[in-house]
């Protein structure tokens, strides 16, 4: 079997942009150009301002919010900047205690340590070798002077889901803010602000066929976050500077058209390729949790040979994979997730991961499995590791 064109399959990094959201934004690169905070000197900016408005609304209705704020911001990693140091300098007069876990996004992690060596105190629940965070652990990690609990819903490199309802009711039956990173979770899944006692929320459209360079959080008092940025009015006086509006009105238009139904398929084509996987070749150990998992994530390790060197022979061959070591964390040291997870450093180099999209078929699973025996078989014939067993 061919293929004459290259298979992505580094979805949960990026996804394509749907070309539907492409043509909605179209109209705002070239007729309705205005910026919202015009609204009040000319048409053009009322037009934008409505635009912006229209899809803050939209989501709101799809989150639940039955009060606070949606704001735009560039996309996931600015969010949960906003968010953590926001958060923490508004209430640290109350405490500098902040829980989260060791598999979070580096957006995440990279913020905490920085808080820590400004005098903040970080706790990291433990996870257990599926990734999911130890609730007992969480409720005895909780504190007087705890101020924030930030887990996230959706692991990036397993796709590990956590419970956010679970984690939001511990929050508030403790007076602490719950903030959860959603960057992969919604709108995959349902997320209810309200049921799932979210103060905090961080999306982003580029995961899900809409723009890059776009993202939002949702803030549920304004009164607990800090601004970190200084400059004009916008975005209730969180994020100032201009809004992106055809970034905006592209991320409203992925949620508009994001169909459940394609959620199935990409379940399918995971199974397919997992079940194909499992079948077609030894020695695997498979990271990503069978159930409780996001529908096209899947983790895999490959015994007796590196991630680094199957994702460039999987390259030369038109497939786009990616390891959880040096792809992640431009080293070459081993996936944080992995090692938190309870995985050595060998198991955690040979992991790849897979993740597919609603533009993946069945033909490219059969070439990708296909590429991928050839490969892992070329490689551990090489390897010191697999000849000296």
């Amino acid at each position: 079997m061919e293929i004459n064109k290259r298979i992505y399959l580094d979805n949960a990094t990026t996804t394509r942009v749907d070309d539907e959201v492409i043509k909605e934004m179209e109209l705002y690169y070239r007729e309705i150009y205005g910026v919202p905070s015009s609204i009040f000197s000319h048409k053009d900016g009322l037009l934008a301002k409505e635009a912006v408005e229209r899809v803050r609304e939209n989501i709101s209705k799809k989150l639940n919010k039955k009060e606070g704020e949606i704001i735009f911001t560039s996309g996931g990693t600015e969010g949960n900047n906003l968010i953590l140091k926001g958060v923490a300098y508004k209430n640290q007069d109350k405490g500098k205690h902040i829980i989260t876990s060791p598999i979070e996004h580096l957006s995440i992690l990279n913020v905490v340590k920085n808080l820590e060596r400004e005098g903040f105190n970080i706790s990291y629940v433990p996870v257990d070798d599926y990734g999911f965070v130890n609730l007992d652990d969480l409720k005895k990690m909780i504190r007087k002077d705890t101020i924030l609990i930030s887990i996230q819903h959706i692991n990036q490199e397993v796709g590990t889901v956590q419970e956010i309802e679970e984690i939001g009711k511990i929050a508030k039956e403790n007076g602490v803010l719950f903030h959860t990173d959603s960057s992969l979770g919604f709108p995959y899944f349902d997320v209810d602000l309200e049921k799932m006692n979210i103060d905090f929320l961080t999306i982003t459209p580029h995961k899900f066929y809409g723009p890059k360079g776009v993202g939002a959080i949702y803030v549920r008092d304004l009164n607990k976050i800090k601004p970190i940025f200084n400059g004009g009015y916008n975005e209730f006086n969180i994020r100032p500077g201009t809004e992106n509006v055809p970034q905006i009105v592209g991320f409203g238009k992925a949620v508009e058209i994001f169909n459940k139904e394609d959620i199935k398929k990409i379940e399918k084509l995971k199974r397919y390729l997992l079940g194909k996987i499992v079948k077609e070749i030894e020695d695997i150990r498979i990271n990503s949790p069978i159930e409780k998992s996001h529908p096209g994530i899947l983790n895999i390790t490959f015994f007796y040979i590196e991630g680094e060197s199957i994702v460039l022979r999987m390259d030369m061959l038109g497939v786009s994979l990616i390891t959880g070591s040096a792809c992640f964390s431009k080293s070459l040291e081993a996936s944080h997730v992995l090692l938190a997870m309870g995985l050595s450093h060998e198991i955690a180099h040979g992991s790849i991961r897979f993740s597919l999209s609603k533009y993946n078929n069945k033909d490219e699973i059969d070439y990708v499995v296909k590429s991928l025996k050839d490969t892992v078989k070329i490689l551990r014939d090489l390897s010191p590791l697999k000849r000296g067993n």
